[in-house]
Parts: structure tokens; sequence; C-alpha cells
């Protein structure tokens, strides 16, 4: 059996005297791969592979090496803020879509507009406005929807008409996160309930709008989701003035101008059936005040309540009388047989209420109408 040969690492000498004797071999080659053109003698494959080695493998000084991670740790921070809605940019007021949905507001106090001009022109827009990207441009051209900030956007648009200046041709707006559209109804609503406060008509609208354009299931889920943190009472007096949008919201010249006492009452007559009688009403009276507009509404709900009620649709019943209903004059009983009595004491009054078909849901739903009637101004 032969013997194993014992392999020696190559010297630097020998290293040297192969790489001349591959440059000899090869140099006649290059030649004739560059057709005779010259252009100098190629350098090795192997030279050229250490070099690039040598470069790759040199190592970067502690300075640039410091700056490789701040730029690292810069664009994370970029990053972050981007995707959590922490960045603050300027835009150009016609790269935001402000109907891309449907504001709560329903007008623009001219007065408080104005005021808001001569704010900004005189100390710049304290507050940004808050957009989302949009997943394509609307129709305008736009790539962003506004979420909150209308009024804001309204003033700098105004004043950018008014005086051709491009200082108001942009706007400070903060870049929020794309959301589901019930998302964005929420926000937009706790922002201007913050901010500035909504009307009756205002809540009971958006509600029904939201419901409308498939934000939530229905007006009541609306309700109950754009305004978690309200109490029983206030959801139930949005829910009535959302009925008289969904009734009369495409007749009514004053909406705004509803009280809440005055709501809930026509609220009431609507859950009775006497839209139709308040909707032609409206249609030949053509009032020019919201007082002209209440007359309308206040005669057709006073003939409405004196009228036999179809005992199959919902709603409060009307005040009884003494001897119609009602046992004598502190007590009453249903049609269902719950049994009302009403005594004075030295506090006030104290009712009891009695029957087989009280329960505590029904209490329930009791005590809210009865809050509801007690506050309403």
């Amino acid at each position: 059996m032969a013997k194993r040969r014992k392999l020696v690492a190559p010297s630097s000498d020998d290293l040297n005297r192969i790489e001349e004797e591959f440059r000899r071999e090869t140099s006649g080659a290059e030649s004739f791969a560059l057709g005779g053109m010259g252009g100098g003698r190629a350098a090795p494959p192997i030279a050229q592979v250490a070099a690039d080695t040598a470069a790759v493998a040199q190592p970067a000084s502690s300075a640039d090496r410091a700056e490789q991670a701040r730029l690292q740790a810069s664009d994370a921070d970029l990053k972050h803020a981007r995707d959590n809605g922490l960045l603050m940019v300027e835009l150009p007021l016609n790269e935001i879509d402000a109907d891309v949905m449907v504001r709560d507001r329903t007008a623009l106090d001219e007065a408080q507009m104005q005021e808001l001009r001569e704010s900004i022109a005189a100390s710049g827009l304290r507050l940004p406005i808050e957009v989302f990207e949009l997943a394509n441009a609307s129709a305008t051209g736009a790539h962003y929807g506004l979420l909150s900030g209308y009024r804001r956007l309204m003033a700098m648009r105004g004043l950018l008409g008014l005086t051709a200046n491009p200082d108001y041709g942009t706007i400070r707006a903060i870049i929020r996160p794309r959301t589901e559209s019930d998302g964005a109804f929420v926000a937009m609503v706790e922002e201007n309930e913050v901010r500035a406060q909504l009307s009756h008509f205002e809540r009971g609208r958006i509600a029904v709008i939201a419901a409308q354009q498939g934000a939530f299931v229905n007006t009541e889920d609306a309700v109950n989701r754009l305004f978690a943190t309200s109490s029983k009472a206030k959801r139930s007096k949005i829910r009535s003035f959302a009925t008289i949008f969904e009734e009369l919201g495409d007749m009514l010249s004053f909406p705004d101008a509803l009280t809440e006492k005055r709501g809930l009452q026509l609220a009431q007559v609507l859950r009775q059936g006497g839209e139709g009688n308040l909707r032609d009403a409206l249609e030949s009276g053509s009032p020019e005040t919201a007082d002209e507009e209440w007359a309308l509404l206040e005669r057709v709900m006073s003939e409405q309540n004196s009228a036999p009620r179809d005992p199959r649709r919902g709603g409060r019943p009307a005040t009884a009388k003494p001897g119609n209903g009602w046992d004598k004059a502190d007590s009453f009983t249903t049609s269902n047989g719950i049994r009302i009595q009403s005594k004075p004491d030295a506090k006030g009054f104290v009712l009891r209420l009695e029957g087989k078909e009280l329960d505590s849901g029904r209490m329930q739903m009791l005590l809210e109408e009865i809050q509801i009637l007690l506050e309403a101004r």
C-alpha cells in the first residue's frame, strides 16, 4: 500500500510563483478576447477577488458605525410614528377630500368661522387636523380623507381664497392609520363632542347616516357605539332625534333650533304615527323662521294627541285625565293590569306601581323615560 502523502501549505514564494505563471498563461487569451484592440493588461482574476474581499472586510470606523446605527434608529422611529398615527406633516389643501365621510356637522356658523379665520391669520393654526390615507385617489384627485378638523380646514380654504397667500395653501395634519368606517365615525364624533358640542339633531342625524352607510348594524347600534360614554338617558334622547331625522329630516328647515323638550315631544308624535300629517303641514306651510316651523308642527301635534291613539303603535301614551281611565285623581290602571298610584308626602310625591306585567326590564325603561321628561328643558 502506498503511503499517504502529507499535505503542506504553500509558502508565500510558491503563491507568487503560481500567480506569475497564471498571468503569463492568460495574457495571450485576454489579448485574443479583446480582438487585439489594446486597452492595457487586465489584473489577474485571483488578484481582483483578493482586492474585493479586502474591501468588504475593511472594518468601518467607530464614527461610521455610530452614524449607521443612528440612521437605522431614525428609520425605525419614523416607521413607528407613521404606523401609529403620530406623524405630523404639511399637506396641500387640494390633497385633502373633506367629503369622503358624511360630516356630523349640518351647518357652520358664519360668525364663529369668521372668528376662527381671524385667529388663524393672527396666530397661525394651533391644532392640526386629522386625516387618513385613501386606498385610491378620490374623484377630486385627493389622496387623504378628512377625519376631524372640518372647521379648521374650511377656515384655511377661506383664507386662501380671500388672500391668495401661499402660506394658507397647506395645513398641518396628523396622518392616522387607515381604519374601518365605524372607527372613523366614532373618532369624528368624539372630536366634535370635545371641541364643539353637537346639537341633539346632529347627534341623531350622524347615527342614522352611519347606519345607512353600513358602518353599524342599525341606528340602535350606531347610537350605542358612537356615544358609548354617554348615559342611557342621553342615548335615549339621541334615538328620539334620530327618529326625527329619519321621518322629517328632508323637510325640516330649522332642525338645529329644536330644543330637547320640543324634540322629545315631536319624536313621541312620530312614534304614534303622525309623520304623514306632519309632513303635509311642513310641505304646505313653507315656514320662514324656526318659530313658524315649530308653530306648524305644534298645531299638528295638538290634533294628533287629541285623536284616539292606535294601541298597536308604540310610544308613550298621552297623559290621561281623571275619569278617562283613571280610578281616582291619584291612581291609574293600564290596559294590561299595571296599577299606578301617586301619593304626596312631606318631601314631594311617591309613585307605587304593581301588577303581574311589571318586571325589572319594564321598570328600567320607565325610569329612563321619567329621567328624560324631568331633564327636558
